[in-house]
């Protein structure tokens, strides 16, 4: 049983990384993704029932301060869902780290939009341009018509860290 804290661990870090990548490209979080890094999470702690127990709470306790956030607007839906997922799978001490890990990282991802204003605007990026040509100018497009942030690659860089903190 040794095995499936690894194999957990390594599957919810390629879970973030294409979670990630999704929210950039489309800015949503599938449930089948949360339900899948949370069924992980679940996994990987089988070893001690209690402490699938403590992080259900204290998934669940997380849950209403995001839920009031998510109703007044301040956070999405899916990075609702993407951040209580993750919190099943850890302990307090991972969720409280899982939290403070994406808040440094959602201020860093929100100085890179700050700075997008003083970018120049680029013109469409034509067939056979790099990726990050393109992202660019599908990033600085949303900034110019104040769409929300990628959180969830914030939300991703927290859990990935949290991830390889606790150890495989």
């Amino acid at each position: 049983m040794s095995w499936i804290v690894p194999i957990a661990s390594i599957l919810e870090i390629l879970l973030l990384l294409y979670v990630a990548t999704i929210d950039i490209a489309t800015r949503l979080i599938s449930n089948e993704i949360c339900l899948a890094l949370a069924l992980l999470g679940i996994a990987g702690q089988l070893a001690s029932p209690m402490q699938v127990a403590q992080s259900v709470i204290a998934a669940a306790i997380l849950f209403l301060p995001l839920f009031i956030a998510y109703t007044r607007g301040w956070i999405g839906g899916g990075d609702v869902k993407l951040l209580v997922a993750l919190a099943i799978g850890l302990p307090l001490t991972g969720v409280i780290q899982l939290l403070t890990i994406t808040a440094l990282a959602g201020g860093g991802l929100a100085l890179v939009h700050l700075m997008m204003r003083h970018l120049p605007y680029p013109r469409l990026a034509p067939a056979g341009s790099s990726l990050a040509r393109r992202v660019y100018a599908v990033e600085r497009w949303r900034h110019l018509r104040h769409a929300p942030l990628p959180y969830g690659v914030a939300i991703a860089s927290g859990g990935i860290w949290t991830i390889f903190s606790r150890g495989f």
